[in-house]
């Protein structure tokens, strides 16, 4: 897989954990534990990571962007 790739993957990922995070905030309730039997499911526990891990992913958007509007 190319970078674009995983930008796009990581990118969506973000978005799903965005989104659990603002019903979380607004309405108390985690999507994500609720599809996957809560918290302490394992499964659960690995979406969160995966998500996190996308998120410590995208921090490498920065350096490409500026990275890209120098060559411009």
């Amino acid at each position: 897989m190319n970078t674009r790739t995983w930008d796009y993957i990581a990118l969506a990922l973000i978005i799903i954990g965005a989104i659990n995070w603002g019903l979380i905030g607004f309405f108390q309730f985690d999507l994500i534990a609720s599809l996957f039997g809560g918290m302490e499911s394992w499964i659960s526990r690995v979406i969160y990571g995966i998500v996190g891990i996308s998120g410590i992913y995208s921090l490498t958007l920065f350096g490409r962007v500026a990275e890209n509007n120098s060559n411009s």
